[in-house]
């Protein structure tokens, strides 16, 4: 069993990390689903309550159910994200960022995501 202070902990940050998934469907550079999945972490290990309603969350529960069961993503979210991420990191590097470095660096990191979205199975709902 957690001690109170660490459930209580858990779960501030599990409200948090929902909070800025949430705010990541509305602000393309922040991304939504990894916060969503810390949000369930953080929630599984302190409230059941919470996890529940989590998982079967009108507008979530469906994707974070699949990601967790390994199930997959709908090839409409994965053509949508991976889209809006190149479209965005991409006049990020032009227009926003001068350093060479930093181009880069956003570059490599939206390849990553790509191949990590690319691995993860395509499901059908």
């Amino acid at each position: 069993m957690l001690k109170s202070w660490v459930r209580f902990l858990l779960i501030i940050a599990g409200t948090i990390f929902f909070g800025l998934g949430i705010l990541g469907v509305f602000v393309p550079l922040l991304p939504t689903t990894p916060f969503l999945l810390l949000a369930a972490a953080c929630y599984a290990r302190s409230s059941q309550k919470l996890y529940t309603w989590l998982l079967h969350n009108r507008w979530f529960g469906k994707y974070i159910r699949s990601y967790l069961e390994k199930k997959g993503i709908p090839l409409n979210i994965k053509i949508y994200v991976i889209s809006l991420l190149w479209l965005v990191i991409g006049l990020s590097a032009i227009f926003a960022v001068e350093l060479l470095a930093v181009r880069i660096v956003l570059l490599m990191i939206a390849a990553g995501v790509t191949i990590h979205l690319l691995r993860v199975p395509t499901c059908r709902y």
